[in-house]
């Protein structure tokens, strides 16, 4: 007699919006989906203020045949926790984590964020949060050791958050130009990225600038490209993955400028399926520079 299939609840807090850690639960949530030992949801908990744009609803429904998107505190967020078996939680949300444990279920977390030094109610919570997981998986080891500096847990392990491995392939003679992908948000350095395009005078033709995805900085980064007269930017806007893939492998160099520790970096870690290597600094969760030329 075959044994009941196990209920796995796929779940994390989100912005509404297409990123790094929806694209992660997107893929895990389409390869569990082929498992025949489990009934498969994919639920988005949507922050406050925040709402659900069609780039994630669209990635996600056709990728897992059984989506939500709920609020903090909602019957159905609470519905969910009660239906599973096993969650999968990113990070250590405490209004998941809790009930989820109080209804004594199986509590697996990736870790994608590093673990601030401020000592407040709020990092309190979400500590002791953290520790009530059956098992951890940290994103880097840079994000590992601000949770755990000293003694590594058992039940603790770093595993890399990279979705899906690029497959397409473009002749380096072939390739041109610098590529952005990420939201256009504070911190990413797309202001600063602009300004040394603008400040080296690249050939357009041969050094474009295309910059991939969208954001709140948008009406700032259109207004600096008008200011410093670029010619040789080109914004295609949001793109689904395999478009994404055809840019990177399209392109000579991955810019990642950020101006704050990135936690891990999941974007500048494909490059190297090309043999190429991003332009990004050498701190926080980013791949280090490796000593060869590109």
């Amino acid at each position: 007699m075959a044994s009941p299939k196990k209920n796995l609840l796929i779940i994390g807090s989100s912005q509404g919006v297409y990123g790094g850690i929806e694209a992660y639960m997107i893929a895990l949530a389409e390869a569990a989906s082929a498992w025949p030992e489990y009934e498969v949801k994919l639920c988005f908990k949507i922050v406050q203020g925040m709402e659900t744009v069609d780039n994630l609803i669209n990635s996600a429904r056709a990728a897992c045949p059984d989506v939500h998107f709920v609020r903090r505190g909602s019957r159905q967020l609470l519905s969910l926790i009660r239906w599973a078996d096993v969650l999968h939680v990113q990070n250590m949300p405490p209004d998941i984590v809790f009930p989820a444990r109080l209804l004594g279920k199986k509590i697996f977390l990736t870790v994608h964020n590093r673990r601030l030094p401020e000592s407040n109610l709020h990092n309190l919570i979400w500590r002791f949060s953290i520790q009530t997981a059956d098992q951890r998986w940290y994103n880097s080891n840079f994000v590992w050791n601000t949770w755990e500096q000293d003694n590594k847990a058992a039940n603790s392990s770093c595993v890399p958050t990279v979705c899906r491995l690029p497959t397409g392939w473009c002749p380096p003679a072939d390739r041109k130009g610098f590529l952005f992908v990420g939201r256009w948000i504070g911190n990413k350095g797309i202001e600063e990225l602009l300004k040394a395009y603008a400040q080296n005078q690249f050939n357009p033709d041969e050094w474009p600038l295309t910059i991939l995805g969208d954001g709140p900085l948008k009406p700032t980064v259109l207004g600096l490209i008008d200011e410093l007269k670029l010619t040789g930017v080109r914004m295609p806007g949001f793109v689904n993955d395999n478009q994404k893939e055809q840019y990177m492998a399209s392109s000579r160099w991955l810019l990642a400028p950020a101006r704050t520790q990135e936690d891990l970096g999941l974007t500048p870690s494909k490059p190297a399926a090309w043999a190429y290597r991003p332009l990004s600094p050498a701190t926080g969760g980013y791949p280090k520079p490796v000593d060869r030329k590109p």
